[in-house]
């Protein structure tokens, strides 16, 4: 099945990361007219760009998500550039990987600050186009770590469990007023975020070892679940987590 985005108007957040990427990517092939954003605007333009090339309508724009100010101005060039907006995809994030002794306050403030305020600002200013749309999708990027414990990563536990509780309250909020609301949990996804861990420890890396697939997912097995969420086949499907992690969490 193809063009299951067509006509949609998406906005990604951290969208050259691998993940970001990948969903970018997947979203262009399926038709949707794409706002990528992050804060590195050379990369930025190459994605936009690449994504161009392959006939796609895109608008790059730099966004610090942890500023309502600059989360404003993304959403006003959104809406000068396409009219409205159809679906939301936070990805940005960062990760913080000290217990709770070994975090300090700043990791914790800065952690806490992209990637559970920011995905709340993210709701709250792009809100207005999404209730517009009548028929919208919010997509916001948990993590087996905001469902389990790991005895480690203090802030981005919380921060990733915040995100969880998040998007089924704003669920709730808006299931009668034509936005869904997801969350999406990836497992260990061999992304440039943990790719130095990965290149350390390899097959050895804890929740590698764990996962019954005995292997790190890639970027593009996230993203269709990313395209699910987005698109109407998930219709009938608000407030839930899609977790993607190889069996991490079946245990």
């Amino acid at each position: 099945m193809t063009g299951r985005l067509t006509g949609r108007i998406a906005l990604i957040t951290g969208a050259t990361g691998g993940i970001g990427q990948a969903t970018a990517e997947l979203f262009a092939r399926e038709g949707a007219r794409l706002v990528v954003t992050d804060l590195g605007e050379d990369a930025l333009e190459a994605l936009a760009t690449r994504l161009s090339a392959g006939g796609a309508e895109v608008l790059a724009a730099r966004l610090d998500v942890t500023s309502a100010e600059n989360w404003g101005e993304v959403t006003e060039l959104t809406r000068r550039r396409f009219g409205g907006l159809d679906v939301l995809v936070n990805i940005a994030g960062i990760v913080d990987w000290p217990g709770i002794e070994d975090t300090t306050y700043e990791a914790w403030e800065r952690v806490i600050a992209v990637n559970q305020t920011g995905t709340w600002l993210g709701m709250k200013t792009a809100m207005p186009l999404l209730r517009a749309s009548g028929n919208a999708s919010i997509v916001n990027t948990s993590s087996v770590l905001g469902l389990v414990g790991s005895g480690a990563a203090a802030a981005y536990q919380a921060s990733k469990g915040a995100v969880r509780l998040l998007t089924k309250t704003a669920a709730v909020e808006y299931a009668a007023r034509g936005v869904r609301v997801n969350s999406v949990h990836p497992g260990v996804v061999a992304t440039p975020m943990i790719q130095e861990l990965l290149d350390e420890q390899g097959d050895r890396q804890p929740d590698i070892v764990r996962t019954p697939l005995r292997r790190a997912g890639g970027p593009a097995e996230i993203a269709p679940a990313m395209l699910f969420l987005a698109c109407d086949e998930s219709s009938f499907v608000t407030g839930t987590e899609l977790v993607v992690d190889g069996g991490l969490t079946a245990y």
